[in-house]
C-alpha cells in the first residue's frame, strides 16, 4: 500500500466531516462521489439544494449522500451570525453585514467548522487563494501560540533511499514571503506535526541554510541559526536541527563529515526553508527534474484543517486533499 493509500485508509478510521463550499462545481461534484463510495470522509456541499442536483447531473454523478446545505437559508445562519458579532465587534461587524457575509459559501464554510458542524474545509477549485483564506483567518484563526500559516508539500521521490521510504516533507513553499526567526520557527514546529499526522513519520527536520553548523558568517544565516533554536525551545519533543545545507541535510555522508553529533543531519525527512522564494523553487526543482510528485500545498497553522485548491486541480487532487484534511482533523 502507497502513501496516499495508508492516507485515505487512515481517514475511512476518523470518518470526519469536511465541507466543500464550491457545491456546484463539476470536479467538486465528481471527487464527492468518490470521497463517498469509498467512504473517505463524510461530505458538505454547499449550495442551493436544486441547482447542486442539477449539476450532478450534469456531471454524470450521483452525490446523493452527500448533506447539502444551503447557506442562504440554512437555519443556523443566525447563530452562526452571532458567532461572527462577538468574534469582530472590535472591527464593527454588524448582525446584518454577517449575515450579509454568509449568503458567501466560503463565509459559511469556516463558521460550520468554528461552530463544531464541519471537522475541515477545501475549496479553491473556482476561487482565489486569498478569497478562501481571508474568511479562514478571520474567523477559524490560528492554531494556539501560533501565528503564522504556511504552506507544506510531500514530496514523493522514486528514490526510496530519501526521507520516509522517498517521502519527503517541504516547507514554507506557499505562503510566507520571508518570514522572520519566530514564523520561521512556528513553520518548522508546525511542519513537523504535519509530517506526523499526515505521513505517519517521525519527523527529523532539517533548518536548510548555505551554510552548515556556522561554515559562513552572513545575517542570513543568523536567521535560521536563531530560529532553530526557538523551534527546540517551542517543541523540545521534536528532532529539528540547523542551520544545514542540503547535502547535509539529505546524504548520510555529507552529514557525518559536516554536522557528526546532529540527530537530523544526513537523515532530514522533513525540510524548513529560509523563505518562500527557496521554498516554492526548491519544490518545483525536484518535481521537474527529478520526477517527484508533490502533493500539497497543504495549510497548516490553522486553528482547524482549511486548505486550497490551485484552480487547475483535478478530481484525483481534490480526493486526496480531503483525505489529507481528514488526517489533519484527526491530529
Amino acid at each position: 500500500m502507497d502513501l496516499l493509500e495508508q492516507i485515505k485508509a487512515n481517514a475511512k478510521k476518523h470518518n470526519k466531516t469536511i465541507v466543500l463550499p464550491e457545491g456546484t462545481e463539476p470536479r467538486t461534484l465528481k471527487a464527492t462521489e468518490i470521497i463517498l463510495n469509498e467512504e473517505i470522509a463524510q461530505i458538505v456541499l454547499l449550495g442551493n439544494p436544486e441547482e447542486v442536483k442539477k449539476a450532478a447531473v450534469e456531471a454524470g454523478v450521483d452525490v446523493s449522500k452527500a448533506t447539502v446545505v444551503d447557506n442562504k437559508t440554512d437555519e443556523k445562519r443566525d447563530a452562526y451570525a452571532d458567532i461572527m458579532v462577538e468574534m469582530r465587534k472590535k472591527k464593527g461587524l454588524t448582525k446584518e453585514a454577517a449575515l450579509d457575509l454568509l449568503n458567501d459559501p466560503l463565509y459559511y464554510a469556516p463558521l460550520m467548522i468554528k461552530a463544531g458542524d464541519a471537522d475541515g474545509e477545501i475549496a479553491g477549485a473556482i476561487n482565489s487563494t486569498g478569497d478562501v483564506l481571508r474568511p479562514a483567518f478571520q474567523f477559524v484563526k490560528t492554531m494556539p501560540g501560533v501565528s503564522v500559516v504556511s504552506g507544506a508539500f510531500m514530496m514523493f521521490l522514486k528514490d526510496k533511499s530519501f526521507g520516509h521510504d522517498g517521502v519527503l516533507v517541504f516547507s514554507d513553499c506557499a505562503v510566507m514571503p520571508d518570514p522572520n526567526e519566530q514564523q520561521l520557527a512556528e513553520i518548522a514546529v508546525t511542519t513537523a506535526k504535519t509530517a506526523k499526522a499526515i505521513v505517519g513519520m517521525e519527523p527529523r527536520v532539517a533548518m536548510l541554510s548555505f551554510s552548515t553548523k556556522g561554515s559562513a558568517k552572513h545575517e542570513l544565516v543568523d536567521k535560521v541559526q536563531n530560529a532553530t533554536q526557538i523551534a527546540k525551545e517551542m517543541a523540545p519533543d521534536v528532532m529539528v536541527d540547523g542551520e544545514m545545507q542540503l547535502d547535509a541535510a539529505l546524504v548520510p555522508e555529507v552529514g557525518a563529515l559536516k554536522a557528526p553529533e546532529s540527530p537530523v543531519a544526513g537523515k532530514a525527512n522533513v525540510l524548513v526553508f529560509p523563505g518562500l522564494e527557496a521554498g516554492n523553487i526548491g519544490y518545483k526543482l525536484v518535481q521537474r527534474l527529478a520526477g517527484a510528485e508533490a502533493v500539497g500545498p497543504v495549510l497548516q497553522g490553522m486553528a482547524a484543517p482549511i486548505n486550497d485548491l490551485s484552480r487547475g486541480c483535478s478530481v484525483e487532487d481534490i480526493v486526496n486533499m480531503v483525505a489529507i484534511t481528514a488526517n489533519q482533523a484527526s491530529e
